[in-house]
C-alpha cells in the first residue's frame, strides 16, 4: 500500500509543479510583451503581482509542507509513533537549538523590545477573556472550560507554525521579534490559562501553589528556557566556537520543516465530532477578531510598518495552536471541543494566513 500512496504523492507533485511553472511563465510573458505604463506594469501597480507572489513563494510552501506531514498521517507511511517521535524532536531539539543559536548571536539591544511584548501581550489576553466569555455564555461552562477555550482562542501556533512563516516572509531579520510573542503567548496561556484549570481542578491547593506550579510548566518548557538562555549568552558576550555554531545551524534547519510536517502528522488522526459552537467561536477569534485586535493596539507600541510589527500581526493570525487540545486531553475537560478548534482554525488559516501575508505585501 504505501509504494502506491508514495507514488501518488509524487505525481501530484509534479503535476503541482507543472502548474506552478506555467503561472511564472504566463507572468514573465506579460512582462516582456507589454511595455512599461501598459498591462504589466498596471498589474504591477495594482498589487496583484505582490498578491501572486506571496501566495506562492510563501503560503504555498508553508501549507505544502503541513499537507505532505497530514497526507503522511493519513496513509500512516510513517508508523503510528511517528506523530509522538516528531513532536519530541522538534520540541526538545530542533526549535529550542534555532531559538538559542539565533539569540545568542544577536545583540541584546535588537531582540528585547518591551513595548512590543506589552503590545502583544495585551492583544493575547484581551482574546483570551474573550474565548473564557463564550464558554460561559454558550454552554454556562466551568473556570477550567472557560479556561480552555480562553487558550484555544488566543494561544496561536507561533512555535511550530509562525516561525517557519516569519522565516520564510522576512528572512533572519522576522526570527528575535517572533521570539518575543512566543515568550509572550506561553506567559498569557500556560501561567494564567493553566493556573485557572488548576484553581478548579485542584481545588483546595491555594493560589499561591496553583500559581507556582503553573510557572514551574513555564519554566521547564524547552522554548522559553532556550530563549532565555540565548538573551544571557548574547548579553554575557559569551563567544560560541565555530564547530558549535555549525551544529546550531545545522540543527536549527531542521526545525521549519519538521515542525510544519508534524502539524499535518498531529491533524492527521483529529476529526469534528462534538463542541462545534465554541470550536467555531474560538476559530473566530483566533482567525479574525485577534488579528483585528492586533491592528487596532498594536500601533500605540511599534511601527506595523517595520518588521517587528508585521510579524506581530503574522503571529496573531495564526491558527490555534495543538497545545489546547494537548491541555483539554491531559486534564480531561472539554477534549473534543478543543481538538474541533486546532482543526477548524488550520483549515480556516490557509486562506486567512494568505490574505494577510498579501496585505503586508510580503513577496
Amino acid at each position: 500500500m504505501r509504494p502506491r500512496y508514495g507514488a501518488k504523492m509524487l505525481w501530484d507533485l509534479c503535476h503541482l509543479c507543472q502548474f506552478l511553472n506555467e503561472l511564472q511563465e504566463l507572468q514573465l510573458k506579460a512582462s516582456r510583451d507589454f511595455p512599461i505604463g501598459g498591462t504589466a506594469s498596471r498589474f504591477r501597480q495594482s498589487g496583484n503581482a505582490p498578491a501572486v507572489q506571496a501566495i506562492l513563494n510563501v503560503a504555498l510552501p508553508i501549507f505544502g509542507v503541513i499537507l505532505a506531514g497530514y497526507l503522511a498521517g493519513r496513509w500512516r507511511i510513517l508508523g503510528g509513533e511517528s506523530t509522538t517521535a516528531l513532536n519530541a524532536f522538534v520540541s526538545y531539539f530542533a526549535l529550542p537549538v534555532l531559538f538559542f543559536g539565533t539569540l545568542a548571536r544577536t545583540p541584546v539591544a535588537a531582540v528585547l523590545d518591551p513595548a512590543l511584548m506589552l503590545g502583544f501581550g495585551i492583544v493575547v489576553l484581551a482574546t483570551f477573556l474573550l474565548g473564557m466569555a463564550t464558554t460561559r455564555l454558550v454552554s454556562r461552562g466551568g473556570l477550567a472550560s472557560m479556561s480552555l477555550q480562553g487558550i484555544a482562542a488566543s494561544w496561536g501556533n507561533v512555535g511550530y507554525m509562525g516561525v517557519p512563516l516569519c522565516l520564510a516572509a522576512f528572512g533572519e531579520a522576522g526570527l528575535p521579534p517572533a521570539m518575543l510573542t512566543v515568550i509572550v503567548t506561553a506567559i498569557v496561556a500556560m501561567v494564567i490559562g493553566v493556573m485557572l484549570i488548576e484553581l478548579e481542578v485542584a481545588a483546595g491547593h491555594g493560589p499561591l501553589r496553583t500559581f507556582l506550579r503553573a510557572a514551574f510548566n513555564v519554566a521547564r518548557n524547552p522554548l522559553p528556557v532556550s530563549i532565555a538562555l540565548g538573551i544571557v549568552v548574547s548579553a554575557i558576550g559569551l563567544p560560541i566556537p565555530t564547530p558549535v555554531e555549525k551544529w546550531l545551524d545545522l540543527l536549527g534547519a531542521a526545525a521549519a520543516p519538521c515542525a510544519l510536517f508534524a502539524i499535518g502528522l498531529f491533524l492527521s488522526d483529529k476529526s469534528i465530532r462534538s463542541g462545534l459552537a465554541e470550536a467555531g467561536c474560538a476559530t473566530a477569534i483566533k482567525l479574525l477578531l485577534q488579528p483585528l485586535a492586533a491592528w487596532l493596539v498594536l500601533p500605540f507600541f511599534v511601527d506595523l510598518a517595520s518588521v517587528p510589527g508585521k510579524v506581530a500581526l503574522l503571529m496573531a493570525a495564526l491558527p490555534t495552536a495543538a497545545n489546547a487540545f494537548v491541555l483539554a486531553k491531559q486534564f480531561d475537560i472539554a477534549v473534543e471541543q478543543n481538538s474541533a478548534s486546532v482543526l477548524l482554525s488550520t483549515a480556516f488559516s490557509v486562506i486567512t494566513v494568505s490574505a494577510l501575508l498579501v496585505l503586508l505585501r510580503v513577496s
